[in-house]
């Protein structure tokens, strides 16, 4: 069987227009019926990020946000770029920027989700859409086979695609041959993720941080020495999005295909990966973890996407694909889609973009990696809860940790083609069951923003009672409130007695 074909019909299948239309509209609706919060709480979802402190059982915020964009923020940042301006044009940058104004309204539902219906399994919170999935829609089989879906995707589909983009690019950087580079890469991921998930929350809230900065202030540095192409870059990106642009007017299509779908890949909005992150956080009230979780992808592609465009476009460092053959546009010949990025910084400072884009995609790829080894063993514990101290537990999440750093490995050394079309169609299956499943909770998913907003507005510091917007099954939060925030709990009561 030829792989190649199989990886590419199964990312076209799951991939297709219908999909790309129901991304694009589930974050319309939630944005709309949310009236926006991703403009109205911007101030929310800065200050939530760094509020709260870890527990023996969750995370911090600001951990929760760390992995979560340690996951959003990956190869798909970089080659992802690249990849949508060859397909797309120059436009794919704009629909990348939509999805993600618009997702970060589908980001705030799911998070807030994962929190509300979390559980705590061998003694950590564990959440996301499995769990939201069965207790909120009362479907244990839509449940299982999430989990089971997000096992295959985040445990052998996904992490090929990370270790490959790095060892390609540490190939041709510093000249050491993927299978070396696959050894070390896997001799690290190992080191970190049988560490369980507080220590993956401890190393994505330390590299993190460091590797988007850096990233970005290369980009900014790049801006300001090309400033008089300013005009020009941003230009092009909005009249090649709208038909404008005489070049790219007959790839509008494939322009907002690859945006959407390039920008999902990368921030992965309603794809139900960041709010498995979400769940594991410590937080007074669901609605603190749904905002910063939507910040989290304003973070990955307003800033860092974009960073990786300036940089391609501001530079003439790109090619774009006729889809009837050959090239539109042909700035650089002979150069490969994936190495845009590199003749860019090249450019430059010649000599340095090698090098640099192989050390920024080992710091993007290895905590995407880190992070689809947490929402593994997320999903393990799903399978075993109510069962989590059981030795078949811990055989289980040692067993998808093997397998995990063995994909990581493979992928290494594999065909770029085929890891790519494996993993984007991982994502495409698990976005289209979250989506599915956002869609038919957006009640109680609103309810915990209203309800947030209300407090707020009262002068309170938001706690979550969920009997008290008729939210059912988050028995958790009866002991959480009650043992860790009942200084909160007891003003919020206050406050309702003086109010009837």
């Amino acid at each position: 069987m030829d792989l190649l074909k199989l990886s590419a019909s199964l990312d076209n299948f799951f991939w297709g227009p219908i999909m790309i239309y129901l991304c694009l509209g589930a974050g319309i609706f939630f944005s709309i019926i949310m009236k926006f919060p991703q403009l109205r709480l911007i101030k929310d979802m800065v200050g939530q990020l760094l509020g709260g402190k870890s527990s023996e059982s969750g995370v911090s915020s600001f951990q929760g946000f760390a992995m979560a964009l340690g996951g959003r923020v990956g190869t798909g940042n970089i080659t992802g770029v690249a990849s949508a301006i060859f397909f797309g044009g120059p436009g794919a940058i704009f629909w990348m920027w939509a999805i993600a104004f618009l997702g970060a309204g589908s980001a705030y539902i799911e998070s807030a989700l994962a929190q509300v219906w979390k559980e705590e399994i061998h003694g950590e919170y564990r959440g996301g859409p499995a769990y939201y999935i069965e207790k909120g829609l009362h479907s244990k089989a839509f449940g299982l086979a999430f989990a089971v879906l997000a096992l295959i995707s985040c445990g052998i589909l996904l992490p090929g695609i990370q270790s490959n983009s790095f060892a390609v690019a540490g190939e041709s950087a510093f000249g050491v041959s993927p299978l070396i580079w696959g050894i070390i890469y896997t001799a690290l991921t190992a080191a970190v993720i049988f560490g369980g998930g507080k220590r993956i929350a401890r190393s994505a809230e330390l590299i993190v941080p460091f590797m988007a900065i850096g990233y970005i202030l290369l980009s900014i540095i790049i801006l300001i020495v090309n400033f008089a192409k300013i005009p020009e870059v941003f230009g092009l990106i909005f009249s090649s999005a709208f038909r404008a642009n005489a070049i790219y007017g007959g790839i509008f299509g494939s322009a907002i295909a690859w945006g959407v779908k390039r920008g999902i890949f990368s921030n992965e909005a309603g794809q139900g990966t960041g709010a498995q992150a979400a769940g594991a956080a410590e937080v007074s009230h669901p609605a603190k973890q749904g905002l910063v979780q939507a910040f989290s992808v304003y973070v990955d592609t307003l800033f860092v996407c974009t960073a990786t465009a300036i940089m391609i476009l501001a530079t003439r460092s790109y090619n774009v694909a006729n889809p009837s053959g050959g090239f539109i546009t042909e700035y650089i010949p002979g150069i490969e889609k994936g190495n845009f990025t590199q003749t860019a910084v090249n450019s430059f400072i010649p000599g340095f973009g090698s090098g640099f884009v192989a050390v920024a995609l080992f710091f993007f790829t290895f905590t995407t990696i880190l992070a689809y080894a947490f929402y593994t063993d997320s999903n393990v514990g799903y399978l075993f809860k109510g069962n989590s101290n059981s030795g078949g537990y811990k055989v289980t999440l040692n067993i998808f940790r093997v397998l995990l750093c063995a994909m990581v490995f493979v992928g290494a050394v594999s065909s770029a083609d085929v890891v790519w079309n494996f993993g984007s169609a991982g994502v495409g299956a698990m976005a289209w069951f979250n989506i599915i499943a956002i869609l038919l909770l957006m009640k109680p998913g609103i309810a915990t923003l209203r309800d947030y907003e209300q407090q707020k507005k009262l002068g309170l510091d938001p706690v979550f009672i969920p009997s008290r917007i008729g939210i059912k099954g988050a028995e958790i939060w009866d002991r959480i409130v009650p043992k860790t925030y009942a200084k909160e709990a007891e003003a919020l009561k206050s406050k309702d007695k003086k109010q009837k």
